[in-house]
């Protein structure tokens, strides 16, 4: 199969680059490498350093590569960044998503897009969250994401398409830049590598749906062999604290961190987790790594003596 991944680069991107890879697929990338890594793609993958802001680019990409699927990655990731420059954020996950969604029209290849569950859902009394729960976004980047949600499923009503929507929670893994400013996990392990005191913004008690890369790079291949229309939450179900991640990052370091507080940061949630019944009937998919084995991986990664480890 012919699969066009954007933002395959990025961190979940080159995770599920390789695993497209490694099945057989020909797989291509397209990404503008503003924070992405083209050393984490495997060098017999083709990246055309691209935008998908630049929907003539884009357009001449896709209608080259003609995939029977696009998995659409690319993205401004960060919220504090969203509540900074919205119209900015607005530009990449808004229209980008539509000329992702033109440009596949073109070719008719189908697109697998990876939404997000808490900033999506907002502040709510229903937890974990089902896909029903009509969202109530509390940033520009969950609004945004909301809005191209709702032009997909324009597309598929309006067109017939069969494209998917993953809403993924607190995606952690290998490659999550530790020096980075979203990703607590790596965040956290590359701090006390550095024999820092790991920065913890309010109170620490504040929840998510911490879920690890590899789990999700099985979402989206589960959700292509789905081939057809559908929202699914991709998370464990289960809300874990900031401190809770603290501690188990401190047992698989052999440490006690000793955290340094801060003031909460605009436009996050407190709470989130995601219901995953759905995806785990009609996708067939469950998490299977534990929040200790998945950090246990991440610290390893980033603990590794090698001069490719930001890249690999």
């Amino acid at each position: 199969m012919r699969v066009l991944v954007t933002g395959g680069c990025g961190f979940i991107g080159s995770h599920l680059t390789d695993a497209l890879f490694e099945r057989g697929d020909a797989v291509t990338v397209l990404d503008d490498l503003s924070t992405g890594l083209a050393g984490r793609v495997n060098p017999q993958v083709t990246v055309h350093r691209q935008s998908i802001a630049d929907a003539a680019a884009l357009t001449g990409v896709v209608q080259r590569v003609r995939p029977a699927v696009i998995c659409h990655l690319a993205a401004q990731p960060d919220v504090r960044v969203s509540v900074a420059a919205p119209a900015a954020d607005a530009g990449i996950n808004v229209v980008g998503t539509v000329n992702v969604l033109e440009a596949a029209r073109a070719v008719g290849a189908r697109v697998v897009f990876a939404s997000t569950g808490g900033a999506l859902y907002g502040t709510t009394t229903v937890s974990p969250s089902p896909e029903e729960l009509t969202p109530r976004p509390e940033s520009p980047y969950g609004t945004a994401k909301y809005c191209a949600e709702q032009y997909i499923g324009l597309y598929n009503r309006l067109y017939g398409t069969g494209h998917a929507v993953l809403r993924l929670g607190n995606v952690y893994g290998p490659r999550q830049d530790p020096s980075g400013e979203a990703g607590v996990v790596a965040i956290f392990c590359g701090q006390i590598l550095r024999e820092q005191r790991p920065t913890v913004y309010g109170d620490g008690r504040q929840t998510r749906d911490y879920v690890y890369v590899g789990d999700i790079v099985e979402a989206f291949l589960a959700a292509i062999e789905h081939g057809g229309p559908g929202v699914w939450n991709i998370g464990t179900g289960t809300p874990a604290t900031v401190l809770d991640v603290l501690e188990v990052i401190g047992r698989v370091a052999g440490r006690t961190p000793e955290p340094l507080f801060a003031r909460p940061r605009a436009g996050e949630l407190l709470h989130s987790a995601l219901e995953v019944s759905s995806a785990a009937a009609e996708l067939k998919w469950r998490t299977r790594t534990s929040l200790d084995e998945g950090i246990a991986q991440v610290y390893s990664w980033a603990a590794a003596d090698s001069p490719v480890r930001a890249q690999r």
